[in-house]
């Protein structure tokens, strides 16, 4: 289930962050856990990848969408949500943005503030009505 793969995609994302990337090895136990199939992993890989990748543009992009922010301000769950909903926006052409937009305010409403859902919502909105 992707919602999972987009579970294990935030551990690793969320953890970079912190600064400490999990290695593939560390990878693998977060997908065992999680009990992701193949096309699961490959999901997630592929999310964190190009997270990785992109991090600099996809950072830049949410930065341009909350001027009122500074980065540091951001928490660093909802950071990591913006990262990996972004990318699958602007990088997964087979998703719909509003599946995105839809599956990161899942997490934030998982993994975070009472108020993240909003802000992801809100962020995420103002850059795919632009």
């Amino acid at each position: 289930m992707r919602s999972i793969a987009r579970e294990a995609a935030f551990q690793a994302v969320f953890a970079r962050l912190l600064g400490g990337d999990l290695t593939a090895p560390e990878r693998a136990k977060v997908y065992l856990k999680l009990k992701l199939g193949e096309d699961d992993k490959a999901f997630a890989e592929r999310l964190v990848s190009t997270v990785r990748e992109h991090f600099e543009e996809l950072s830049a992009t949410i930065a341009a969408a909350v001027k009122r922010f500074a980065d540091y301000r951001i928490y660093t769950a909802d950071k990591a949500i913006l990262l990996i909903a972004l990318a699958e926006i602007v990088y997964f052409d087979d998703i719909p943005p509003v599946v995105s937009v839809n599956e990161a305010v899942a997490l934030a409403k998982k993994y975070s503030t009472e108020n993240s859902a909003d802000f992801v919502n809100g962020v995420l909105g103002g850059i795919i009505n632009v």
